[in-house]
């Protein structure tokens, strides 16, 4: 069972796209974040305007490490290019419980 999770809620920038962003998403996910120590999953929900993403690693240390891989890389520029910065909101949460 997961340990830890990213957790990011953000909106797209106006004039991007919902498929073109889950698009690079797809690419930074393939080429990037899926190959980083104790991936296991990335999900996507949305809520009118507001995206929320869940990120989950084996462990902390992975979590923690991962926040980094993917820097300087043509797809987390990519994916990030689509994202108002301004409105982006991190979390990185240890496991607790599941009920």
């Amino acid at each position: 069972m997961a340990k830890t999770a990213w957790i990011f809620s953000y909106k797209l920038k106006k004039t991007v796209t919902p498929e073109e962003f889950m698009e690079r998403t797809q690419a930074l996910h393939d080429a990037v974040i899926s190959k980083a120590k104790g991936f296991l999953s990335w999900e996507h929900y949305v809520q009118d305007e507001t995206w929320t993403d869940f990120v989950l690693w084996e462990t902390e240390e992975d979590a923690q490490n991962a926040t980094t891989v993917g820097q300087g890389t043509a797809e987390a520029e990519a994916f990030y290019a689509c994202i108002r910065i301004v409105t982006c909101r991190a979390l990185i949460s240890r496991f607790v419980k599941k009920y």
